[in-house]
Order: C-alpha cells, then sequence, then structure tokens
C-alpha cells in the first residue's frame, strides 16, 4: 500500500488547490487531506497551544508525515511529532527559510492575528541569530471576505496591503489563504508564499520515510 502524505487544513478551500499543485507539480503522488476548521477557531479564541490535545488525537494514526497547511497551529503541531511518531512539517517553513536568504527587511502580511506571532517565532527561527527586522500588517477586512466565499475579493485587499508595503526586501503572505493575491499585485518587491514550496518540501519527507 503506498503510503500518502497526509495534508491537515482549517478550510476545505485547500484541499483542490494543494490537489492542483500536486497534479502540476507532483503528478502520481498520494494525498490524504484532513480538514478541521475547529482547529482554528479554538486556536483563534485561546492561543494555538490549546489545540495540542485535538492534534494529537487528530494526527496520532497517521501512516506518514503530515504537513499542516494552517500557519497558526503549524508550529504547534511540529512540536508533537515526537508524540504521534512520524514527521510532521508545517507548510510555511520552507517560505520562511527562503525569506531570510532573501533579505533582512521582512514584512509579512496576515488576514488572521492568530498567525502573526507564529509567524514571527519561525522567521525569528530560520534566521538562526542573523539580524533581521520583521515587520507585520492584518488585513482588515480579508479574513471577513475568506470566510464569506470571496475569496478574490480576499486577494484583491491582500494584494492592495502588498502593494503599499516600502522599505522591504521581501513580503510573506503569512497564510496560504493568500497566495492568490501574487496576481493583483504591482508592487517589485518579492513575494512569497508556502503552498507551492511547502508541498514540495512533504513529498520529500515523504520519499524519506
Amino acid at each position: 500500500m503506498v503510503t500518502p502524505l497526509t495534508l491537515l487544513h482549517t478550510s476545505q478551500a485547500h484541499v483542490p488547490v494543494f490537489d492542483a499543485l500536486r497534479d502540476r507539480n507532483h503528478p502520481g503522488a498520494v494525498l490524504r487531506h484532513l480538514v478541521a476548521p475547529e482547529l482554528l477557531d479554538r486556536a483563534r479564541a485561546e492561543g494555538p497551544q490549546a489545540v495540542a490535545p485535538a492534534l494529537r488525537d487528530l494526527l496520532g494514526g497517521s501512516r506518514g508525515p503530515v504537513l499542516v497547511t494552517c500557519s497558526s497551529i503549524g508550529g504547534t503541531a511540529e512540536g508533537l511529532a515526537a508524540d504521534i511518531g512520524v514527521p510532521v512539517l508545517r507548510a510555511d517553513r520552507p517560505m520562511a527559510a527562503a525569506a531570510v536568504r532573501t533579505g533582512s527587511r521582512i514584512v509579512v502580511l496576515a488576514t488572521v492575528e492568530s498567525t502573526v506571532a507564529p509567524t514571527r517565532e519561525l522567521l525569528a527561527e530560520e534566521a538562526a541569530g542573523r539580524p533581521v527586522e520583521i515587520r507585520t500588517h492584518l488585513v482588515a477586512g480579508a479574513w471577513d471576505r475568506f470566510e464569506a466565499g470571496d475569496v478574490a475579493g480576499n486577494h484583491r485587499l491582500v494584494a492592495q496591503a502588498a502593494d503599499a508595503v516600502t522599505d522591504a526586501d521581501v513580503i510573506v503572505l503569512a497564510q496560504g489563504s493568500m497566495a492568490g493575491a501574487v496576481e493583483f499585485v504591482t508592487t517589485r518587491t518579492p513575494i512569497l508564499t508556502s503552498q507551492s514550496s511547502g508541498l514540495a518540501a512533504g513529498l520529500e519527507l515523504l520519499e524519506g520515510v
């Protein structure tokens, strides 16, 4: 039996996105999707660590590596890898590593407050002591549009926020749900997203199992 890469999402909207990335860049890869929106709801209300027990229960039966596509809870999930017994990777880690390689002035855009602190911590971790300046901006109203099903409206608001950024070497879109905004931006500042690089890194983990 082929071992799948398990992807944990907090929105059903991510499933077709990652399936499309798989079909385009990794044909033949087997993905197993878990969708648990309640985890993000709880993380937003009580903090990311509050979902640790639920994550342990949900992922405990995984047969192979797990890729967590929600940046709010990804760090918490990574910390449970030893308990779960399989590798766990947050999808935004490769993006963060690329950001600190690109430049020291990093602007993080997010649409959910619970994502901001975990993303800052991840960037600092990937910087490994190198001096970086991390500025964050919460894009008002964008998450409400995403939840309402207005994904294009979400992307346009994020793109407007990205175009307003000055004095940055790189812009990080902290959540996978923001990735489509790159189609609307006019800024020449590099913009990094997590979905494609995260999936590639997750499948590399799978190859090593």
